[in-house]
This record gives C-alpha cells, structure tokens and sequence, in this order.
C-alpha cells in the first residue's frame, strides 16, 4: 500500500479542496510537515507522496505510473472515500514540478489525477545541479531558513548530494514542451542559483493562465524557505482565486507602499 503524509482541515469546518504535494530530489515527505499544515489550517486537504521515480530512458511509462500514483492517491483523499474534494491542486517541488508540467502535458492523464490547477515550486534549468561541496553548500542552495535546515539534516531519509545529479533532460524537455491547460503559479525564489529565471518568465507568458511569483530572497527549497509564510499565503491566495473563477477575492484600491 502506497504510504502518504495527511494533514486536515481544522475539525468543523467544510473541507476546502485537496492539495497533493508532490518533493523534489532528495527530499522526504517529512519536509513538507509545516507547509502541509498551513494550508491544512485554512481548510485545505493536504497529501504529500513521495518523490516521483523517473527514467530518462523510459519516460512514457515512467509518467503513466506516476500519474497512476496521483490517482491513487486522489482517489481515497476523502473521509468515506467517494474521491478528492474538488478543486484539486498538484503541487511539485524541483524534480517533482518537472514531473507534473510533463504528465498533464500528455494525454491519458487518469481522470482522478487531472487537477483544478497547479502549483510548480523551484523548477530547475537545464543541466542545473548543486556540483560538488559538502552537506553545508548543498543546504545553502536549498535553503537560509534555519529550521528547515535542522529538519533536513535530522531527517535520516533525506538523500544527501541529490541536487548534484540532473534532472532527466527527457523530462525536462517534455516539461518545456508541454501546455497544461489547467490555471498554474509558478514560484521561484530570486536568490537560487538552479533556476533560469527568463525560461520561466517565457513558460508563464506562453501558458493561457500562468502567474510566475518571484520570492524575494528565496533559495531553491522556496515552498520552505526563510519566507514560507508568504510563499503558503501566495499559495492560498491562489487556491481561493481559484474557487472563485481566478478573479482576486482582495484587490488593492489604494495603497502608498
């Protein structure tokens, strides 16, 4: 049985909508404990699998089998079964986020598994890794926040030198290429050095409802890092313009900052 991280919305208050979390390389679930509870404070379902296992060599099968895994793992998100609450959000970190722009760019995505929307954290560039250097310079890439730090060095699950090894050009083309067609917030912290901030501002104006929000400060693990508060607020902003048709529930009418 596939194992999952669950938090909910508070008890007595309606559910909101789902959010599957979807790690990046070397991470755990146990990374996304405090965004996961977040969002679930506001009411949102949220589910965290593990990282997907992709092969460059075999990428259609390895996407039908990690589209199957989100299936799955949408299918029993529900108290009493009967599916995910509606809307349905995928969230992908690093490699995660690749993973999900290439599976909802092809067809016979399961029916389960085809999100409201999509959330895609830190997506690297083409042939970016954290090359070389210890433990120390890999959590500089990843991260300022000390308590995320601490999580991931205690975290004995955590695979260290993962951000050294690339990112299956396969999938990343196949990411590239793809035109999801469901809204998307793109999230890039401006101080990670894996990125490549103008492919991404092209992804997000070739894409039909695309948003590239750029962290101020933020490394590549932006879903946790030093700013996460604003990054889940971001997010949440997102997910409620979301049950609203994406029109803002707050605009700004004045303001001299």
């Amino acid at each position: 049985m596939p194992e999952y991280t669950d938090h909910h919305a508070p008890e007595g208050l309606r559910t909101r909508g789902t959010v599957i979390v979807v790690p990046g390389r070397g991470e755990t679930r146990a990374a996304y404990t405090r965004f996961g509870r977040r969002l679930a404070a506001d009411a949102y379902r949220v589910r965290v699998i593990d990282p997907p296992d992709i092969d460059g060599n075999d990428l259609a099968d390895s996407l039908t089998r990690f589209g199957d895994r989100l299936a799955a793992a949408a299918e029993d998100s529900a108290a009493g079964g009967g599916g995910a609450v509606r809307p349905l959000v995928l969230v992908g970190a690093d490699r995660g986020a690749v993973a999900l722009a290439a599976l909802l760019g092809r067809d016979g995505v399961p029916p389960a598994a085809r999100p409201d929307a999509a959330v895609l954290a830190g997506i690297p560039g083409a042939g970016a890794t954290a090359a070389g250097g210890g433990w120390e310079d890999e959590l500089d890439v990843r991260t300022s926040c000390p308590a995320h730090r601490g999580a991931l060095t205690e975290d004995a699950g955590v695979r260290r030198g993962a951000l050294g090894e690339e990112v299956p050009r396969a999938l990343l083309t196949a990411a590239r290429d793809s035109a999801p067609d469901v809204p998307a917030l793109l999230l890039v912290g401006d101080a990670d050095p894996l990125a490549d901030r103008e492919a991404l501002v092209r992804t997000a104006q070739s894409l039909p409802r695309a948003r590239l929000s750029v962290v101020r400060g933020g490394h590549h693990d932006v879903l946790n890092d030093l700013q996460h508060r604003s990054v889940a607020a971001e997010i949440v902003t997102f997910l409620e313009a979301l049950r609203e048709g994406l029109v803002p529930v707050v605009t700004v009418g004045s303001s001299a900052w």
